[in-house]
């Protein structure tokens, strides 16, 4: 683990709590007038609010550190240096122009491959979620923990992009002896589920198909909570993590990882 000044943290913490504010109230003007849909190469939506909000959070970053590199969801990646600034501007665009408020604006700062701060701001929903390494995780100002659930006939657990994981038929059927051994099934999708997790009101997420700069913020947050956070594989998050296995105990996620591990 290198080894990080809490004064540089809580001073970085600050700088992209601003920044994500500020893209925040950027998308918020766009989602009350409503804005056009263009589509990337891969068929996902992007809106004029995507890169405004993406270029408002890469100024003002590159105002207060500019020797670091960003990475970033519309402008890809800039700059090099063993400190990088993971940016989705608007991580939810398909909610975003339907008009439902599961949309977030995620920014994590990742040092010599750590994950070390992270924010995730959902102004219409109506929750800030952040944390910085050995800071603990705090909503809307207030502390947040993770529930103690150990086990799996009293946990809570919700899915993320379930389609893609039907593609694979002994894992699906895993996951499905999981659902019945599980007390509550539910999908919330998008940040809503990490930051239930966060604060305790749900044990387990399991999620395939997402890039890290949806998950990088999510995944401090949730750790600072007292939870875990791994790939499905049990995997420590990289750049090139594309699923999740998020747990409200490490116990819990240790159960869970044995058993789909077995397929």
């Amino acid at each position: 683990m290198a080894d990080i000044a809490e004064e540089f943290l809580d001073h970085a913490l600050d700088i992209a709590r601003g920044a994500a504010r500020a893209a925040g109230e950027l998308i918020a003007r766009h989602y009350a007038r409503g804005v056009e849909v263009e589509f990337k190469p891969d068929a996902t939506p992007v809106t004029v609010a995507d890169r405004e909000a993406e270029d408002t959070i890469r100024r003002l970053i590159g105002r207060a550190f500019p020797d670091h590199a960003i990475l970033g969801e519309e402008r890809g990646r800039s700059g090099t240096s063993e400190f990088l600034w993971l940016v989705d501007p608007l991580d939810g665009t398909k909610s975003f122009v339907r008009g439902t408020p599961f949309f977030s604006t995620q920014i994590a700062l990742m040092h010599a491959g750590e994950l070390v701060l992270g924010v995730s701001h959902a102004p219409i929903y109506g929750e800030s979620t952040w944390a910085r390494r050995g800071g603990g995780a705090f909503l809307n100002g207030g502390r947040v923990h993770a529930a103690g659930t150990r086990g799996l006939r009293d946990a809570v657990l919700s899915f993320g992009n379930i389609k893609s994981l039907t593609k694979d038929t002994q894992r699906w059927e895993a996951l499905g002896a999981l659902i019945r051994d599980v007390n509550r099934v539910r999908g919330y999708g998008d940040f809503a589920h990490y930051h239930l997790l966060a604060r305790g009101a749900l044990d387990l997420v399991i999620e395939s198909d997402v890039n890290i700069l949806d998950i990088a913020a999510l995944a401090v947050i949730v750790r600072e909570a007292g939870g875990a956070f791994t790939d499905l594989h049990g995997n420590e998050l990289s750049l090139e993590t594309t699923s999740v296995l998020a747990a409200a105990t490490v116990e819990l996620q240790s159960q869970v990882g044995k058993r789909l591990a077995a397929t």
